[in-house]
């Protein structure tokens, strides 16, 4: 009998541990939450249109270097009645009459207006696939604070809930020392109230969390389920020097705006070059229906003598846009570097809150036990037990939310330093390649076998 129920105890140990093992398998990790959120981000989706879009402003700039060819038909019924001179009499004349034209234009010579459009035009897409990497770090950096913030209201749902045991529990013992005389009806007062605080304290914080499951769906596309332990964060750097030297080589805003420089710098060849003249070579056919044929080839040059200003002022104006991109491009390194100092510092508070929270929760706890060992023997009252029980409760609260907010800080550390990517994260996912797009449509394509490996892109970017 004793083998058989060491046989029974061990199968349903192992059956326990085999559920448990399964449950925690099926635990969300915060790289789920990750993947999703990338997956599933409409943010991510817009911006990626319109990088699409800047990738065609390459390709108009392209085909502004070919030829245009168009062609006209017209058919038309002409009725005509005239006088005719000296005479009560009408001359009337009508039919049918058809043509059609066939041109050709070619711009020859623009003194680099067209290889400026292409420059700006590259520039463009390449200052907006910057933009495109900082908004992916703030989709991830969304999505850890939501992990991390349902997984804190989660934390202090389980405290609230612990707190309102713990009074009932002391409200009872009042109740039964006010039923014996040993204490008034002012101490079980107090309890009461307590409890009743208590309990709206569980409310707000059962409210917090369902705020929180909310915000997780926002930034994942799906509420959380059983959420796993965080995983150990990702490495920043010894120094908040060092962390702000790879800010500066590396952050999305910052290539973004050296980017833009450059393209602020090709307007002003641009404008440059819209003072001066254009040469064309035009050639076209016409036919008429009476088998009249008109052939014409020719050259023409176009120069615009004077605009009352215009073009000079278009050329300061983009003298002024390059001092802009400049100044905007030194700002942009100053706030970089300022937020990487100010995520570093937040880390330092964080940390020194999370070690102040520890020796409180220490002093607290030895408080509590003696307040409520005291109590016991008539030394203390109620509310010096409740009180004392409420400065651990908030020692143990403010211990998370530090914890909380210092693992989210590592995390804001990192997209300060613009390495809170997929790729640096490793998540081992297929992203967005903004290359594939660019290629398929930088020849301005209309047609043929690149106009076919354009529709198959455009169906995986659907998919």
């Amino acid at each position: 009998m004793r083998n058989f129920m060491r046989a029974m105890t061990l199968t349903a140990s192992l059956a326990l541990a085999g559920g448990l093992t399964a449950v925690q398998a099926q635990a969300e990790t915060l790289a789920d939450a990750l993947i999703a959120a990338y997956k599933n981000s409409h943010l991510l989706d817009q911006n990626q249109a319109v990088l699409r879009a800047a990738d065609e402003d390459v390709a108009i700039a392209v085909a502004s270097l070919r030829p245009v060819i168009s062609f006209a038909a017209n058919a038309g019924y002409a009725y005509a009645k005239t006088n005719v001179p000296n005479s009560a009499n009408h001359l009337v004349t009508e039919g049918l009459s058809s043509s059609a034209t066939l041109s050709a234009e070619l711009l020859l010579l623009d003194f680099g207006r067209r290889d400026f459009g292409i420059k700006i035009a590259q520039h463009s897409v390449l200052a907006t696939r910057h933009a495109l990497v900082n908004v992916e770090q703030q989709v991830l950096l969304a999505a850890v604070s939501a992990y991390v913030n349902v997984q804190l209201q989660q934390q202090i749902v389980a405290l609230r809930e612990s707190n309102v045991r713990l009074i009932s529990q002391e409200l009872q013992a009042a109740q039964d020392r006010f039923d014996v005389g040993e204490v008034t009806r002012t101490d079980v007062s107090i309890a009461e109230a307590r409890l009743a605080a208590a309990r709206s304290n569980l409310a707000a914080a059962q409210g917090d969390l369902m705020i929180a499951r909310e915000s997780y769906k926002a930034a994942t596309g799906a509420y959380p389920g059983r959420l796993a332990a965080l995983p150990p964060v990702p490495k920043i750097g010894k120094t908040v020097d060092e962390a702000q030297s790879v800010a500066r080589r590396s952050h999305p805003i910052v290539l973004q705006a050296q980017e833009l420089v450059t393209l602020a710098e090709a307007q002003v060849g641009l404008a440059n070059a819209n003072m001066k003249p254009t040469v064309g070579l035009g050639a076209s056919i016409n036919w008429t229906d009476n088998g009249d044929l008109t052939e014409r080839l020719g050259l023409s040059m176009n120069q615009t003598l004077y605009a009352g200003g215009e073009k000079s002022a278009q050329y300061r104006k983009a003298l002024a846009g390059g001092d802009r991109a400049r100044a905007a491009l030194g700002q942009s390194v100053v706030d970089v570097l300022q937020n990487v100092g100010n995520a570093w510092a937040s880390l330092a508070v964080f940390g020194a809150s999370i070690d102040a929270s520890n020796q409180q929760i220490r002093a607290a706890q030895a408080a509590f036990d003696g307040v409520r060992e005291e109590a016991t023997l008539g030394a203390r009252t109620t509310l010096d037990v409740l009180n004392a029980e409420q400065e651990l409760l908030n020692a143990r609260a403010s211990r998370l939310q530090a914890e909380a907010g210092r693992y989210i800080g590592v995390y804001q550390v990192l997209a300060s330093m613009g390495l809170l990517t997929v790729e640096h994260l490793k998540l081992g996912i297929p992203t967005y390649d903004p290359q594939a797009y660019y290629n398929a449509v930088k020849t301005a394509p209309a047609t043929s076998s690149r106009g076919k490996k354009l529709d198959e892109i455009m169906k995986k970017i659907g998919n």
